[in-house]
Protein backbone atom coordinates (compact mmCIF):
# COMPACT_ATOMS: atom_id res chain seq x y z
CA UNK A 1 0.00 0.00 0.00
CA UNK A 2 1.50 3.33 -0.69
CA UNK A 3 2.10 5.82 1.82
CA UNK A 4 0.08 9.03 1.97
CA UNK A 5 2.76 11.39 1.47
CA UNK A 6 3.24 9.72 -1.73
CA UNK A 7 -0.04 11.45 -3.47
CA UNK A 8 1.03 14.41 -2.26
CA UNK A 9 2.45 17.22 -4.60
CA UNK A 10 4.05 20.40 -4.18
CA UNK A 11 4.52 23.86 -6.53
CA UNK A 12 3.24 23.50 -10.01
CA UNK A 13 1.77 20.06 -10.12
CA UNK A 14 -0.04 20.77 -7.05
CA UNK A 15 -1.40 23.45 -8.89
CA UNK A 16 -2.36 22.15 -11.87
CA UNK A 17 -4.30 19.14 -10.09
CA UNK A 18 -6.44 21.78 -7.76
CA UNK A 19 -6.93 23.46 -10.57
CA UNK A 20 -7.90 20.59 -12.29
CA UNK A 21 -10.81 19.07 -9.74
CA UNK A 22 -11.99 22.40 -8.50
CA UNK A 23 -12.89 22.85 -12.77
CA UNK A 24 -14.89 19.70 -12.56
CA UNK A 25 -16.28 20.30 -9.35
CA UNK A 26 -17.78 23.47 -10.68
CA UNK A 27 -18.75 21.97 -14.02
CA UNK A 28 -21.03 19.51 -12.31
CA UNK A 29 -22.46 21.96 -9.86
CA UNK A 30 -22.91 24.37 -12.61
CA UNK A 31 -25.16 22.09 -14.84
CA UNK A 32 -27.93 21.31 -12.28
CA UNK A 33 -29.12 24.62 -12.01
CA UNK A 34 -27.39 26.11 -15.35
CA UNK A 35 -30.33 24.52 -17.43
CA UNK A 36 -33.26 26.78 -15.54
CA UNK A 37 -33.44 29.51 -17.36
CA UNK A 38 -33.16 28.01 -20.46
CA UNK A 39 -36.32 25.38 -20.23
CA UNK A 40 -38.87 27.83 -21.90
CA UNK A 41 -36.42 27.66 -24.77
CA UNK A 42 -35.81 24.36 -24.96
CA UNK A 43 -39.94 23.99 -24.33
CA UNK A 44 -40.39 25.84 -28.32
CA UNK A 45 -37.70 23.94 -29.79
CA UNK A 46 -38.29 20.57 -28.68
CA UNK A 47 -41.87 20.90 -28.82
CA UNK A 48 -42.37 19.69 -25.43
CA UNK A 49 -44.83 21.04 -22.44
CA UNK A 50 -43.54 22.32 -19.41
CA UNK A 51 -44.24 19.02 -17.63
CA UNK A 52 -41.78 17.28 -20.20
CA UNK A 53 -39.85 19.51 -19.62
CA UNK A 54 -38.74 19.88 -15.78
CA UNK A 55 -37.45 15.95 -16.57
CA UNK A 56 -34.35 17.52 -18.04
CA UNK A 57 -33.21 18.89 -14.20
CA UNK A 58 -35.20 15.56 -12.62
CA UNK A 59 -33.27 13.23 -14.65
CA UNK A 60 -29.89 14.88 -14.19
CA UNK A 61 -30.62 14.79 -10.56
CA UNK A 62 -31.69 11.35 -9.82
CA UNK A 63 -28.18 10.49 -11.85
CA UNK A 64 -26.16 12.25 -9.44
CA UNK A 65 -27.96 11.00 -6.06
CA UNK A 66 -27.82 7.27 -7.32
CA UNK A 67 -23.91 7.44 -8.07
CA UNK A 68 -22.76 9.92 -5.37
CA UNK A 69 -22.88 6.75 -2.87
CA UNK A 70 -21.11 4.24 -5.24
CA UNK A 71 -18.39 6.54 -5.60
CA UNK A 72 -15.73 5.35 -3.47
CA UNK A 73 -16.60 1.53 -4.20
CA UNK A 74 -15.99 2.41 -8.05
CA UNK A 75 -12.91 4.26 -7.39
CA UNK A 76 -11.75 0.97 -5.61
CA UNK A 77 -12.58 -1.26 -8.10
CA UNK A 78 -11.25 1.02 -11.19
CA UNK A 79 -8.67 3.06 -9.82
CA UNK A 80 -9.52 6.89 -8.69
CA UNK A 81 -7.58 8.57 -11.70
CA UNK A 82 -9.36 6.02 -14.33
CA UNK A 83 -12.33 6.28 -12.81
CA UNK A 84 -12.07 10.09 -12.92
CA UNK A 85 -11.54 10.43 -16.09
CA UNK A 86 -13.59 8.49 -17.30
CA UNK A 87 -16.54 10.13 -15.79
CA UNK A 88 -14.85 13.84 -17.27
CA UNK A 89 -15.25 11.87 -20.67
CA UNK A 90 -18.94 10.49 -19.94
CA UNK A 91 -19.96 14.12 -18.77
CA UNK A 92 -18.01 15.91 -21.56
CA UNK A 93 -19.74 13.02 -24.50
CA UNK A 94 -23.16 13.26 -22.71
CA UNK A 95 -22.75 17.13 -22.90
CA UNK A 96 -22.57 16.57 -26.76
CA UNK A 97 -25.39 14.55 -27.31
CA UNK A 98 -27.70 16.62 -25.01
CA UNK A 99 -26.92 19.79 -27.35
CA UNK A 100 -27.45 17.93 -30.10
CA UNK A 101 -30.75 16.02 -28.83
CA UNK A 102 -33.52 16.19 -31.45
CA UNK A 103 -36.57 15.73 -29.16
CA UNK A 104 -37.48 15.88 -25.38
CA UNK A 105 -36.91 12.10 -24.40
CA UNK A 106 -33.41 12.38 -25.99
CA UNK A 107 -32.59 15.09 -24.10
CA UNK A 108 -33.76 13.86 -20.73
CA UNK A 109 -32.02 10.52 -21.29
CA UNK A 110 -28.69 12.36 -22.45
CA UNK A 111 -29.04 14.44 -18.76
CA UNK A 112 -29.18 11.32 -17.19
CA UNK A 113 -26.09 10.43 -18.54
CA UNK A 114 -24.25 13.30 -17.82
CA UNK A 115 -25.94 13.47 -14.43
CA UNK A 116 -24.04 9.76 -14.03
CA UNK A 117 -20.55 10.86 -15.02
CA UNK A 118 -21.27 14.78 -13.29
CA UNK A 119 -22.42 13.05 -9.49
CA UNK A 120 -19.15 11.58 -9.73
CA UNK A 121 -17.01 14.19 -10.19
CA UNK A 122 -17.93 16.01 -7.22
CA UNK A 123 -17.17 13.77 -4.72
CA UNK A 124 -13.57 12.41 -6.55
CA UNK A 125 -12.75 15.81 -6.66
CA UNK A 126 -13.20 16.32 -3.00
CA UNK A 127 -10.61 13.63 -2.39
CA UNK A 128 -8.08 14.38 -4.95
CA UNK A 129 -7.70 17.92 -4.25
CA UNK A 130 -7.24 17.37 -0.65
CA UNK A 131 -4.91 14.38 -0.67
CA UNK A 132 -2.53 16.41 -2.88
CA UNK A 133 -1.88 18.55 0.01
CA UNK A 134 0.00 17.88 3.49
CA UNK A 135 -1.82 16.95 5.99
CA UNK A 136 -1.30 20.48 7.87
CA UNK A 137 -3.06 22.21 5.02
CA UNK A 138 -6.21 20.09 4.27
CA UNK A 139 -8.17 22.32 5.68
CA UNK A 140 -6.98 24.68 3.01
CA UNK A 141 -7.49 22.10 0.60
CA UNK A 142 -11.63 21.56 1.80
CA UNK A 143 -11.61 25.12 1.25
CA UNK A 144 -10.35 25.44 -2.51
CA UNK A 145 -12.81 22.07 -2.85
CA UNK A 146 -16.07 23.97 -0.79
CA UNK A 147 -15.84 27.34 -3.35
CA UNK A 148 -17.09 25.10 -6.40
CA UNK A 149 -19.80 23.23 -4.38
CA UNK A 150 -20.71 26.54 -2.74
CA UNK A 151 -20.15 29.43 -5.78
CA UNK A 152 -21.47 26.91 -8.26
CA UNK A 153 -25.31 26.78 -7.98
CA UNK A 154 -25.12 30.68 -7.74
CA UNK A 155 -23.16 30.92 -10.95
CA UNK A 156 -25.58 28.38 -12.94
CA UNK A 157 -28.31 31.39 -13.48
CA UNK A 158 -26.66 34.18 -14.19
CA UNK A 159 -24.44 32.08 -16.50
CA UNK A 160 -27.56 30.48 -18.44
CA UNK A 161 -29.31 33.40 -18.78
CA UNK A 162 -26.33 35.15 -21.07
CA UNK A 163 -26.45 32.42 -23.06
CA UNK A 164 -29.62 31.87 -23.82
CA UNK A 165 -30.26 35.52 -24.37
CA UNK A 166 -27.03 35.99 -26.75
CA UNK A 167 -26.95 32.57 -28.45
CA UNK A 168 -28.87 29.27 -28.36
CA UNK A 169 -29.80 26.78 -25.34
CA UNK A 170 -27.69 23.54 -26.78
CA UNK A 171 -25.00 26.52 -26.35
CA UNK A 172 -25.04 25.76 -22.16
CA UNK A 173 -24.04 21.90 -22.66
CA UNK A 174 -21.49 22.87 -25.42
CA UNK A 175 -19.25 25.11 -23.05
CA UNK A 176 -18.49 22.20 -21.23
CA UNK A 177 -16.69 20.25 -24.07
CA UNK A 178 -13.41 22.03 -24.23
CA UNK A 179 -13.54 22.34 -20.02
CA UNK A 180 -14.13 18.72 -20.32
CA UNK A 181 -11.44 17.66 -23.24
CA UNK A 182 -8.35 19.78 -21.22
CA UNK A 183 -9.45 17.73 -17.79
CA UNK A 184 -9.19 14.44 -19.17
CA UNK A 185 -6.06 15.46 -20.21
CA UNK A 186 -4.44 17.03 -16.81
CA UNK A 187 -6.01 14.33 -14.98
CA UNK A 188 -4.70 11.58 -17.25
CA UNK A 189 -1.22 13.54 -17.10
CA UNK A 190 -1.34 14.43 -13.46
CA UNK A 191 -3.29 13.17 -11.06
CA UNK A 192 -2.16 9.76 -9.01
CA UNK A 193 -4.11 6.88 -7.82
CA UNK A 194 -3.65 5.14 -4.51
CA UNK A 195 -2.64 1.03 -4.25
CA UNK A 196 -6.10 -0.33 -3.20
CA UNK A 197 -4.43 -3.73 -2.88
CA UNK A 198 -6.62 -5.52 -5.23
CA UNK A 199 -10.17 -4.98 -6.66
CA UNK A 200 -13.31 -7.79 -6.11
CA UNK A 201 -14.19 -10.20 -8.96
CA UNK A 202 -17.73 -9.09 -10.26
CA UNK A 203 -18.84 -12.26 -8.06
CA UNK A 204 -18.57 -10.52 -5.25
CA UNK A 205 -19.93 -7.50 -6.23
CA UNK A 206 -22.99 -6.60 -3.79
CA UNK A 207 -25.44 -5.98 -6.51
CA UNK A 208 -28.18 -6.24 -4.70
CA UNK A 209 -27.32 -3.27 -2.47
CA UNK A 210 -26.73 -1.61 -5.64
CA UNK A 211 -30.18 -2.61 -6.58
CA UNK A 212 -31.83 -1.38 -3.83
CA UNK A 213 -29.63 2.17 -3.54
CA UNK A 214 -30.82 2.88 -7.09
CA UNK A 215 -34.60 2.09 -6.20
CA UNK A 216 -34.52 4.03 -2.52
CA UNK A 217 -32.66 7.23 -3.86
CA UNK A 218 -33.84 6.87 -7.36
CA UNK A 219 -37.64 6.87 -5.95
CA UNK A 220 -37.21 9.11 -3.35
CA UNK A 221 -35.56 11.80 -5.61
CA UNK A 222 -38.73 11.52 -8.31
CA UNK A 223 -41.35 12.17 -5.62
CA UNK A 224 -39.51 14.97 -4.19
CA UNK A 225 -38.84 16.63 -7.33
CA UNK A 226 -42.29 15.65 -9.30
CA UNK A 227 -44.25 15.21 -6.47
CA UNK A 228 -45.66 18.96 -5.82
CA UNK A 229 -46.76 19.17 -10.19
CA UNK A 230 -48.94 16.52 -8.75
CA UNK A 231 -50.11 17.48 -5.52
CA UNK A 232 -48.21 14.45 -4.38
CA UNK A 233 -50.28 12.16 -3.08
CA UNK A 234 -53.33 12.58 -5.46
CA UNK A 235 -51.64 11.27 -8.06
CA UNK A 236 -51.00 7.21 -7.81
CA UNK A 237 -47.55 7.47 -9.51
CA UNK A 238 -46.39 9.20 -6.73
CA UNK A 239 -47.78 6.81 -4.11
CA UNK A 240 -46.70 3.79 -5.82
CA UNK A 241 -42.81 5.16 -6.45
CA UNK A 242 -43.26 6.53 -2.13
CA UNK A 243 -43.72 2.92 -1.48
CA UNK A 244 -41.04 1.96 -3.41
CA UNK A 245 -38.31 4.08 -1.79
CA UNK A 246 -39.85 3.28 1.46
CA UNK A 247 -38.80 -0.59 0.62
CA UNK A 248 -35.94 0.64 -1.18
CA UNK A 249 -34.29 2.24 1.87
CA UNK A 250 -35.46 -1.00 4.48
CA UNK A 251 -34.10 -3.69 1.72
CA UNK A 252 -30.80 -1.41 1.31
CA UNK A 253 -30.18 -0.56 5.22
CA UNK A 254 -31.01 -4.11 5.95
CA UNK A 255 -28.55 -5.42 2.92
CA UNK A 256 -25.21 -3.40 3.60
CA UNK A 257 -25.94 -4.26 7.07
CA UNK A 258 -25.63 -8.03 7.03
CA UNK A 259 -23.55 -8.08 3.67
CA UNK A 260 -19.70 -8.89 3.85
CA UNK A 261 -18.42 -6.68 1.42
CA UNK A 262 -21.38 -3.40 1.23
CA UNK A 263 -20.91 -1.14 -1.51
CA UNK A 264 -21.77 1.45 1.08
CA UNK A 265 -20.81 0.69 4.75
CA UNK A 266 -23.62 1.60 6.71
CA UNK A 267 -21.71 0.88 10.30
CA UNK A 268 -19.59 3.87 9.84
CA UNK A 269 -22.70 5.78 10.99
CA UNK A 270 -21.82 4.10 14.60
CA UNK A 271 -19.18 7.41 14.21
CA UNK A 272 -20.77 10.25 16.51
CA UNK A 273 -19.12 12.64 14.24
CA UNK A 274 -20.18 11.57 11.03
CA UNK A 275 -23.75 10.90 12.53
CA UNK A 276 -24.51 14.55 13.34
CA UNK A 277 -22.41 15.53 10.23
CA UNK A 278 -24.54 13.67 7.83
CA UNK A 279 -27.41 16.02 9.06
CA UNK A 280 -25.72 19.21 8.78
CA UNK A 281 -24.96 18.08 5.53
CA UNK A 282 -28.49 17.68 4.99
CA UNK A 283 -29.53 21.06 6.50
CA UNK A 284 -26.47 22.54 4.32
CA UNK A 285 -27.95 21.11 1.39
CA UNK A 286 -31.81 22.52 2.59
CA UNK A 287 -29.91 25.80 2.87
CA UNK A 288 -27.67 26.30 0.16
CA UNK A 289 -30.40 24.95 -2.70
CA UNK A 290 -33.42 26.34 -1.36
CA UNK A 291 -32.20 29.57 -0.81
CA UNK A 292 -30.86 29.33 -4.71
CA UNK A 293 -34.00 28.23 -5.73
CA UNK A 294 -36.53 30.64 -3.45
CA UNK A 295 -34.37 33.86 -4.51
CA UNK A 296 -34.95 33.99 -8.15
CA UNK A 297 -38.34 32.98 -7.92
CA UNK A 298 -39.49 36.00 -5.70
CA UNK A 299 -37.62 38.35 -7.83
CA UNK A 300 -38.54 36.96 -10.76
CA UNK A 301 -42.58 36.24 -9.45
CA UNK A 302 -43.02 39.04 -7.42
CA UNK A 303 -40.70 41.92 -8.63
CA UNK A 304 -40.85 40.69 -12.18
CA UNK A 305 -37.62 40.68 -12.55
CA UNK A 306 -35.94 38.94 -15.80
CA UNK A 307 -34.14 35.50 -15.76
CA UNK A 308 -29.93 37.17 -15.82
CA UNK A 309 -31.28 39.78 -13.50
CA UNK A 310 -32.26 37.40 -11.01
CA UNK A 311 -29.25 35.40 -11.63
CA UNK A 312 -26.89 38.08 -11.61
CA UNK A 313 -28.19 39.55 -7.90
CA UNK A 314 -26.88 35.86 -6.56
CA UNK A 315 -22.89 37.05 -7.73
CA UNK A 316 -22.16 39.40 -4.34
CA UNK A 317 -23.16 36.05 -2.15
CA UNK A 318 -21.19 34.14 -4.61
CA UNK A 319 -18.08 36.31 -4.09
CA UNK A 320 -18.41 36.70 -0.03
CA UNK A 321 -18.35 32.95 -0.02
CA UNK A 322 -15.19 32.62 -2.25
CA UNK A 323 -13.82 35.40 0.38
CA UNK A 324 -14.42 33.14 3.28
CA UNK A 325 -13.03 29.58 2.01
CA UNK A 326 -9.92 30.76 2.37
CA UNK A 327 -10.19 32.56 6.06
CA UNK A 328 -12.23 29.67 7.14
CA UNK A 329 -9.64 27.18 5.99
CA UNK A 330 -6.98 29.06 8.08
CA UNK A 331 -9.36 29.27 11.04
CA UNK A 332 -9.17 25.26 11.29
CA UNK A 333 -5.16 25.36 10.62
CA UNK A 334 -4.94 27.33 13.49
CA UNK A 335 -7.15 24.65 15.33
CA UNK A 336 -10.25 26.66 15.74
CA UNK A 337 -12.62 24.12 16.83
CA UNK A 338 -15.07 22.97 13.91
CA UNK A 339 -17.80 23.52 16.03
CA UNK A 340 -17.75 27.17 16.67
CA UNK A 341 -17.50 27.82 12.97
CA UNK A 342 -20.66 26.00 12.47
CA UNK A 343 -22.67 27.32 14.90
CA UNK A 344 -21.25 30.73 13.77
CA UNK A 345 -22.59 30.11 9.93
CA UNK A 346 -25.69 28.49 11.25
CA UNK A 347 -26.12 31.88 13.58
CA UNK A 348 -24.90 34.27 10.31
CA UNK A 349 -27.46 32.43 7.90
CA UNK A 350 -30.50 32.73 10.16
CA UNK A 351 -29.60 36.48 10.64
CA UNK A 352 -29.83 36.76 6.69
CA UNK A 353 -33.19 34.88 6.56
CA UNK A 354 -34.33 37.57 9.31
CA UNK A 355 -33.24 40.47 7.42
CA UNK A 356 -34.69 39.14 4.01
CA UNK A 357 -37.95 38.58 6.11
CA UNK A 358 -37.77 42.55 7.62
CA UNK A 359 -37.02 44.40 4.15
CA UNK A 360 -38.65 42.16 0.92
CA UNK A 361 -41.63 44.48 -0.36
CA UNK A 362 -43.06 44.91 -3.65
CA UNK A 363 -40.32 47.67 -4.55
CA UNK A 364 -37.16 46.02 -2.74
CA UNK A 365 -34.46 46.95 -5.33
CA UNK A 366 -31.29 45.47 -6.42
CA UNK A 367 -28.98 47.55 -4.12
CA UNK A 368 -31.68 46.61 -1.01
CA UNK A 369 -30.22 42.55 -2.22
CA UNK A 370 -26.58 42.99 -2.20
CA UNK A 371 -25.86 43.35 1.48
CA UNK A 372 -28.01 40.79 2.34
CA UNK A 373 -27.07 38.49 -0.01
CA UNK A 374 -22.86 39.23 0.79
CA UNK A 375 -24.42 37.97 4.65
CA UNK A 376 -25.54 35.19 2.77
CA UNK A 377 -22.48 34.33 1.36
CA UNK A 378 -20.40 34.54 4.82
CA UNK A 379 -23.03 31.89 6.54
CA UNK A 380 -22.56 29.78 4.12
CA UNK A 381 -18.72 30.01 3.65
CA UNK A 382 -18.76 29.22 7.64
CA UNK A 383 -20.68 25.77 7.45
CA UNK A 384 -19.39 24.24 4.58
CA UNK A 385 -15.61 23.46 5.35
CA UNK A 386 -15.89 23.18 9.20
CA UNK A 387 -19.19 20.67 8.35
CA UNK A 388 -17.58 18.65 6.35
CA UNK A 389 -14.12 17.92 7.60
CA UNK A 390 -15.66 17.73 10.90
CA UNK A 391 -17.76 14.70 10.13
CA UNK A 392 -15.12 13.06 8.73
CA UNK A 393 -12.50 14.02 11.23
CA UNK A 394 -12.68 10.97 13.61
CA UNK A 395 -12.90 8.77 10.51
CA UNK A 396 -9.79 6.69 9.30
CA UNK A 397 -8.73 4.49 5.94
CA UNK A 398 -11.20 3.92 3.78
CA UNK A 399 -14.21 4.86 6.42
CA UNK A 400 -13.23 8.49 4.87
CA UNK A 401 -13.92 7.80 1.66
CA UNK A 402 -17.51 5.94 2.61
CA UNK A 403 -17.96 9.36 4.70
CA UNK A 404 -17.56 11.40 2.24
CA UNK A 405 -20.35 10.02 -0.77
CA UNK A 406 -22.96 9.68 2.26
CA UNK A 407 -22.71 13.26 3.00
CA UNK A 408 -22.04 14.55 -0.90
CA UNK A 409 -25.32 12.51 -1.30
CA UNK A 410 -27.01 13.90 1.57
CA UNK A 411 -26.29 17.02 0.76
CA UNK A 412 -28.27 16.69 -2.62
CA UNK A 413 -31.26 15.11 -1.13
CA UNK A 414 -30.94 18.09 1.83
CA UNK A 415 -31.17 20.43 -1.87
CA UNK A 416 -34.04 18.38 -3.42
CA UNK A 417 -36.40 17.75 0.10
CA UNK A 418 -35.44 21.95 0.36
CA UNK A 419 -36.96 22.77 -2.92
CA UNK A 420 -39.92 20.23 -2.91
CA UNK A 421 -40.65 21.83 0.68
CA UNK A 422 -40.58 25.15 -0.36
CA UNK A 423 -42.34 24.92 -3.58
CA UNK A 424 -45.11 23.20 -1.70
CA UNK A 425 -45.32 25.79 1.11
CA UNK A 426 -45.05 28.91 -1.09
CA UNK A 427 -47.97 27.57 -3.43
CA UNK A 428 -50.11 26.23 -0.01
CA UNK A 429 -49.43 29.30 1.46
CA UNK A 430 -50.08 31.73 -1.40
CA UNK A 431 -53.56 30.27 -1.50
CA UNK A 432 -54.26 30.71 2.17
CA UNK A 433 -53.10 34.39 2.66
CA UNK A 434 -54.94 35.24 -0.12
CA UNK A 435 -58.15 34.11 1.26
CA UNK A 436 -57.42 35.66 4.28
CA UNK A 437 -56.86 39.19 2.55
CA UNK A 438 -59.97 38.51 0.54
CA UNK A 439 -62.09 38.70 3.69
CA UNK A 440 -61.07 42.13 4.44
CA UNK A 441 -62.22 43.46 1.12
CA UNK A 442 -65.54 43.88 0.64
CA UNK A 443 -68.21 46.66 -1.63
CA UNK A 444 -69.09 48.12 1.97
CA UNK A 445 -65.83 48.69 2.36
CA UNK A 446 -65.27 52.81 2.08
CA UNK A 447 -61.26 52.28 1.51
CA UNK A 448 -62.20 49.89 -1.22
CA UNK A 449 -64.91 51.97 -3.28
CA UNK A 450 -62.23 54.61 -2.94
CA UNK A 451 -58.90 52.55 -4.14
CA UNK A 452 -61.89 50.83 -6.97
CA UNK A 453 -62.78 54.78 -8.03
CA UNK A 454 -58.93 56.08 -8.15
CA UNK A 455 -58.28 52.85 -10.36
CA UNK A 456 -61.33 53.40 -12.95
CA UNK A 457 -60.24 57.19 -13.46
CA UNK A 458 -56.70 56.22 -13.85
CA UNK A 459 -57.99 53.62 -17.09
CA UNK A 460 -60.62 55.95 -18.06
CA UNK A 461 -58.15 58.72 -18.56
CA UNK A 462 -55.78 56.25 -20.74
CA UNK A 463 -58.85 55.65 -23.32
CA UNK A 464 -61.42 53.15 -21.94
CA UNK A 465 -65.28 53.33 -21.65
CA UNK A 466 -66.90 52.86 -18.20
CA UNK A 467 -67.54 49.64 -18.07
CA UNK A 468 -64.33 48.39 -19.65
CA UNK A 469 -62.14 50.79 -17.37
CA UNK A 470 -64.70 49.37 -14.17
CA UNK A 471 -63.88 45.69 -14.95
CA UNK A 472 -60.07 46.85 -15.59
CA UNK A 473 -60.17 48.24 -11.95
CA UNK A 474 -60.76 45.09 -10.35
CA UNK A 475 -58.72 42.86 -12.19
CA UNK A 476 -56.13 45.30 -11.36
CA UNK A 477 -57.46 45.31 -7.33
CA UNK A 478 -57.17 41.32 -7.94
CA UNK A 479 -53.21 41.60 -8.81
CA UNK A 480 -52.62 43.17 -6.01
CA UNK A 481 -54.41 41.25 -3.55
CA UNK A 482 -52.24 37.86 -5.56
CA UNK A 483 -48.71 39.97 -5.00
CA UNK A 484 -49.59 40.85 -1.72
CA UNK A 485 -50.01 37.06 -0.92
CA UNK A 486 -47.22 35.72 -2.53
CA UNK A 487 -45.32 38.78 -0.61
CA UNK A 488 -46.46 37.54 2.35
CA UNK A 489 -45.58 33.64 1.72
CA UNK A 490 -41.98 35.01 0.98
CA UNK A 491 -41.91 36.58 3.89
CA UNK A 492 -42.63 33.30 5.60
CA UNK A 493 -40.37 31.17 3.84
CA UNK A 494 -37.58 33.31 4.34
CA UNK A 495 -38.39 33.62 8.50
CA UNK A 496 -38.85 29.74 8.51
CA UNK A 497 -35.88 29.24 6.77
CA UNK A 498 -33.77 30.86 9.15
CA UNK A 499 -35.47 29.54 12.51
CA UNK A 500 -35.00 26.10 10.73
CA UNK A 501 -31.19 27.28 11.09
CA UNK A 502 -31.18 28.87 14.34
CA UNK A 503 -32.43 25.72 16.19
CA UNK A 504 -29.66 23.65 14.62
CA UNK A 505 -27.28 25.77 16.82
CA UNK A 506 -27.66 23.07 19.53
CA UNK A 507 -27.05 20.73 17.80
CA UNK A 508 -23.60 21.52 16.68
CA UNK A 509 -22.97 21.11 20.84
CA UNK A 510 -23.65 17.55 20.21
CA UNK A 511 -19.95 17.07 18.61
CA UNK A 512 -17.28 16.01 20.16
CA UNK A 513 -13.13 17.61 19.67
CA UNK A 514 -11.68 15.55 17.04
CA UNK A 515 -8.77 13.12 18.37
CA UNK A 516 -6.72 13.22 15.03
CA UNK A 517 -7.02 15.47 12.17
CA UNK A 518 -8.66 13.72 9.26
CA UNK A 519 -6.13 11.92 6.89
CA UNK A 520 -7.97 12.50 3.12
CA UNK A 521 -4.84 11.09 1.58
CA UNK A 522 -6.09 7.49 3.01
CA UNK A 523 -10.14 7.93 1.47
CA UNK A 524 -10.91 4.33 -0.27
CA UNK A 525 -7.87 2.94 0.77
Amino acid sequence: MLQQESLVEYGWKRAIITITAVMCALLEIIDTTIVNVALNEMKGNLGATLNDVSWVITAYAIANVIIVPLTSWLSQQFGRRNYFAASIIIFTVASFLCGNADNIWELVFFRFIQGLGGGALLVTSQTIITEVYPPEKRGMAQALYGMGVIVGPTLGPPLGGYIVDNYSWPDIFYINIPIGVIATLLTLSYVKSPNYGGKKSMADVDWLGILFLVMAVGALQFVLEKGQEHDWFEYSWIIVLSVVAFLGVYLFIWRELVVKDPVVDLRVLKDKNLAIGTVLSFILGFGLYGSTFVIPLFTQNVLGWTALQSGLMLVPSSVATGLMMPIVGRAIQKDIPHKYLIALGFSVFFGYSLWAYTIITPFTGESDFFWLLMTRGIGLGFLFVPTTTLALSSLKGKEIGQGAAFTGMVRQLGGSFGIALISTYISRQTVHHRGDLVTNITTYSTDVQQRIAGLKAGFMATGSGAEKATLQAYQSLDGMVSKQAALLTYMDVFLGIGLFFLICVPLVLLLKPAKNKVDMSNVGH
